[in-house]
């Protein structure tokens, strides 16, 4: 019996262990980590780039409705705007895309009559741009082109029953194309002005397109009679080819007129925007049958165009899948960039055809850290495509921490970032009576005074470097760098409160900021006539600034012995003392929509009044010259005019000082190192275009990094052998003490 018991429980103990150590080189023999991988094993190889999203699936895909950063990646990818910007080219640069050339407007008076080029903008009555198309390009494989045995569309009409199974553009067993033409750039138009599309585009649109206007209220006149027609309840396809408008028209299959009310320069850069991509009449038709929308197939989920990639796998909130578009003719990489453009290898693929990716894949992350964890472990080539923040982020990481540092270097990673055309500036409240304009000239000139000595005071340079991680750039106007007629410092500095000391910008000292102090009626800080103190009212929207960032306001003002008290609230109500003109120092930004100073001089443009007009000129500034030469400049092509003009109203400011004018923000990206082309922009949107892929790197890299620790894994094996030997052992003793005692049973007995 001692035997037989002993030998059992060794083998149940040696069964145990081979198992264990079996189940231990198993997991040993994984290379890399399956649970963090986004793809398939071996999908590393693959000329494929993965990414991620985070919060939600895009919402909008359609282009009269798409108007948020997150859906941007899918937008330009999918759809072709007419123009667009040259990838490398800073100042960035408008190129055509679906058009064949950059063809300028023709103007036009009252009476119909061609005007010259250089003609005043105030003589303008219209504009022509008359737009040549390229022949040949076509439209991605989309079922709403399938056309049966007899020429006739394949899924037009379909009943809901025909829908059954039918969740996704993949379903439909058909598909064709057709060539892109001028007419689906005029259907692009006028579904801005569609009552059933939310483009928020329509408005601006309205007041520059001829007729524009009068067509939306036209097609909500038509669409209310067939509602009031309608007795199911689905109201039938608008077909907006039966409606004319006189703005946009098509003059043959490859070319496009759109008319423009007056002379407006900056209206190509609108080209640019998917707002005006082409949508053909099919799909917009396809889309809207009985049943469509409840499976979720419309153009804000499966859109259609002639770029370079096209959309073949959505699950919301979970997966997104770009694939090339077997139509796209392959526009050539660039051969021309930036200064430094070559030695960092953006010309190696000078005159290859695009698109070099084959597919690109989104995973949702909802959470920062982990969606960190698997760049660093290779299994993402790029973090978020849409976010210029991370490369911002990891080189502030590395100057805080040698370890992030030698991680980061070690990986080869590409952090990069530049300054974009965006900015954050503080402003004054033109209609307050302390730092607004002033009542009265002599009033003027002192308030002009006590906004120069506060500007001198707060130091944007140590704000930059606090609270920017020095990932900004100090502002000395309105015009951001890549935007004609910024200049770079020493010219462009701001003379009203810096000076030059041995060739480089140096901030006035306080010393002067106390001068014009005094000049201004408050010697030590106290109002010359009534002894008071000065108090002065920061607004802060909800979530703008910490409490740090608050208290170092406060510190840079009292070191010119001005207190500096903060009224925090909700953004919505800082928004309403913004439009009611209550608050009297205020912090905001603004992203530019073109590269055009423009968009941002028109911030300070006197009828853009927020609380008088509703417009953008959040501050209220009212200069007449400055206006005088704004209207002049904004009917101006770009030219040596157009710069001397802008420097002109840049000086005009900075003079008044309605602003403290902050910093220019950078973005920029993280990429790994076999990503190549990998150039940081917020302004160029389809950059997925151009981006290359070293699979076989990424390949050894991860097999690297993710390469199985085996010496923990021996460890637990020598410790699970040890572990059943002292097992063993034990049950051999126990075993051994049970026979003696009933050996010593019997002899009693």
């Amino acid at each position: 019996m001692l035997a037989e018991a002993t030998v059992l429980t060794t083998r149940v103990l040696c069964r145990m262990a081979v198992a264990s150590l079996l189940a231990l080189a198993t997991l040993a023999g994984c290379s890399r980590d399956p649970v963090n991988s986004p793809y398939a094993q071996g999908g590393e190889t693959e000329n494929v780039l993965y990414t991620a999203f985070t919060q939600r699936s895009p919402k909008y895909l359609d282009p009269a409705s798409s108007y948020s950063g997150d859906e941007t990646p899918f937008t330009y990818s999918i759809y072709e705007p007419l123009y667009g910007y040259h990838y490398l080219a800073r100042p960035y640069r408008l190129i055509p895309r679906a058009a064949a050339s950059l063809d300028p407007p023709l103007y036009f008076d009252s009476n119909g009559r061609q005007l010259p080029d250089d003609v005043a903008g105030e003589q303008v009555a219209y504009s022509v741009y008359d737009i040549r198309i390229r022949p040949g390009i076509k439209f991605q494989p989309h079922p709403a082109f399938a056309l049966d045995g007899e020429g006739k569309h394949a899924y037009w009409p379909m009943s809901p029953e025909q829908l059954k199974g039918k969740f996704d553009v993949t379903h439909f067993e058909h598909t064709g194309t057709r060539e892109l033409q001028a007419g689906d750039y005029v259907y692009a138009f006028k579904r801005l002005a569609s009552p059933r599309v939310v483009s928020p585009i329509y408005g601006i649109m309205a007041e520059h397109v001829v007729g524009m206007k009068e067509f939306g209220d036209r097609l909500k006149a038509a669409d209310k009679t067939e509602d009031d027609a309608s007795s199911d309840g689905f109201r039938p396809w608008l077909d907006l080819r039966q409606h004319e408008l006189e703005g946009v028209q098509a003059l043959d299959p490859h070319t496009l007129r759109i008319k423009v009310v007056g002379k407006y320069p900056q209206f190509k850069y609108w080209l640019a925007m998917t707002f005006t991509a082409p949508v053909p009449w099919e799909a917009d038709r396809f889309y809207h049958q009985p049943g469509m929308a409840e499976h979720d197939l419309s153009l804000n989920t499966w859109p259609v165009g002639t770029g370079p990639y096209m959309l073949v796998e959505s699950i919301k909130n979970r997966r997104h899948v770009l694939q090339r578009n077997p139509h796209f003719r392959g526009e050539p990489y660039p051969c021309e960039g930036g200064p430094q453009d070559r030695e960092m290898g953006f010309l190696d693929d000078c005159g290859k055809p695009t698109p070099f990716i084959d597919r690109i894949e989104f995973t949702l992350e909802k959470e920062s850290v982990p969606l960190m964890g698997k760049f660093l472990q290779g299994y993402y080539d790029i973090p978020q495509v849409d976010r210029g923040d991370y490369g911002v982020a990891m080189r502030v990481a590395a100057g805080d921490s040698a370890e992030k540092a030698a991680l980061y270097q070690d990986h080869g990673l590409q952090i990069r970032s530049a300054t974009e055309a965006q900015m954050f500036y503080l402003g004054f409240n033109w209609l307050d009576p302390v730092v607004g304009k002033g009542d009265t000239p002599e009033q003027q000139e002192k308030n002009r005074k006590l906004r120069l000595a506060l500007s001198i005071a707060f130091n944007w340079e140590q704000f930059v470097s606090i609270f920017q991680n020095d990932e900004a750039q100090v502002a000395y106007g309105p015009v951001p760098p890549g935007v004609l007629g910024y200049q770079d410092p020493p010219a462009g500095y701001n003379p009203q409160v810096y000076s030059i000391e041995e060739g480089r910008v140096a901030r006035k000292p306080l010393d002067h900021a106390r001068q014009l102090l005094r000049e201004a009626g408050y010697p030590d800080g106290r109002d010359a006539r009534t002894g008071n103190p000065l108090i002065l009212y920061f607004d802060s929207a909800g979530g703008m600034g910490s409490s740090a960032m608050l208290d170092w306001m406060r510190r840079q003002l009292a070191a010119i012995d001005v207190q500096l008290e903060v009224r925090a609230t909700d953004y919505n109500r800082f928004q309403d003392k913004m439009r009611n003109g209550s608050a009297q120092m205020y912090m905001w930004g603004w992203i530019a929509d073109y590269p055009d100073a423009e968009n941002f001089l028109f911030l300070l443009y006197g009828p853009n009044a927020k609380a008088v007009n509703g417009g953008e000129n959040a501050s209220n500034y009212e200069n007449p010259e400055f206006d005088r030469l704004f209207e002049k400049m904004r009917y101006l092509d770009d030219g040596p005019e157009k710069e001397a003009l802008i420097h002109e109203m840049v000086a005009i400011v900075q003079a008044d000082a309605p602003w403290m004018f902050g910093y220019f923000p950078k973005s920029g990206g993280a990429y790994q190192a076999w990503v190549g082309n990998a150039k940081p922009t917020q302004m160029v949107r389809n950059t997925l275009q151009f981006y290359r892929i070293d699979p076989a790197l990424r390949a050894r890299k991860i097999q690297e990094w993710n390469a199985p620790g085996w010496w923990p894994l021996w460890l637990a094996g020598i410790a699970i052998v040890a572990g059943g030997l002292a097992a063993w052992r034990a049950a051999r003793r126990r075993d051994h003490a049970t026979a003696l005692a009933r050996a010593g049973e019997g002899e009693r007995a």
